[in-house]
């Protein structure tokens, strides 16, 4: 019989709302402490204050400087950290390759694959003192095939993959475990920032045809996230209904 798993201190960031507050959910459920990170401080609270044991805290992940001193309030105020799962991020602009916005890139870049190496880089700090450490990032479907019309958002999930190949090998033998989920099409708020015609196209390319729903990602998450997950480091885990092909 499994043995019941030890409480961890978890940060889940972007974790007020999307695919996070599911995930701060399923992991407050298995009994980790979770530390919600958010840009907007008041939703992160209102978010935590529906979690058993959970904390909100006001974080942009983009400022390398806000992240350190917001991990290390955590380890502070509710202990040494076990788990690190990078939720943040945004789809940025839908447009042709051509015509696709400077701003735009620059944006979707240092959310979704910038904040996440400061982010693990953080983590890893603290998780390297205890021995211990589960790290999941989530990256997506995107960042194996590439949509079209959403180059940065598909360049940065690809270096999110590419990150966490580098980072779990170097780490191995540490007890800090990194992985990382790629997702498909999920029904979250993320869908409402594009087009009804993109929301379509990438339902259309999902053979179990639907999008996935959030707490399916929740889930592996969070076995990724637990003592149970002690042989895959450095590897994805695609929760895209049949759609990834590798």
């Amino acid at each position: 019989m499994p043995t019941a798993e030890t409480s961890r201190v978890a940060i889940v960031t972007g974790g007020a709302g999307g695919l996070g507050l599911p995930i701060a959910a399923r992991l407050a459920d298995r009994g980790h402490r979770v530390a919600i990170w958010d840009l907007d401080g008041a939703r992160a609270e209102t978010a935590a204050a529906g979690i058993e044991g959970a904390r909100g805290y006001a974080v942009d992940v983009t400022d390398p400087v806000a992240i350190d001193a917001a991990c290390a309030r955590v380890v502070d105020e509710m202990g040494p950290l076990g788990i690190l799962v990078t939720s943040a991020g945004h789809n940025g602009p839908v447009a042709p390759f051509a015509e696709y916005p400077t701003d735009g890139w620059d944006f979707v870049m240092k959310l979704n694959l910038d904040a996440v190496f400061h982010c693990c880089q953080a983590a890893v700090r603290e998780m390297l003192k205890t021995g211990y450490g589960r790290i999941v990032n989530i990256a997506s479907i995107a960042g194996k095939e590439g949509n079209p019309n959403a180059v940065a958002y598909s360049a940065s999930k690809a270096g999110v993959i590419g990150l966490t190949k580098s980072v779990g090998r170097e780490l191995a033998t540490t007890g800090v475990l990194v992985n990382c989920v790629a997702p498909a099409a999920i029904e979250t708020e993320m869908l409402t920032q594009v087009t009804p015609e993109f929301r379509a196209y990438v339902t259309s390319k999902i053979p179990l045809g639907r999008l996935g729903r959030a707490e399916e990602v929740a889930s592996l998450v969070a076995w990724l996230a637990s003592e149970e997950c002690s042989f895959s480091t450095g590897a994805v885990f695609d929760a895209s209904g049949g759609r990834a092909t590798y």
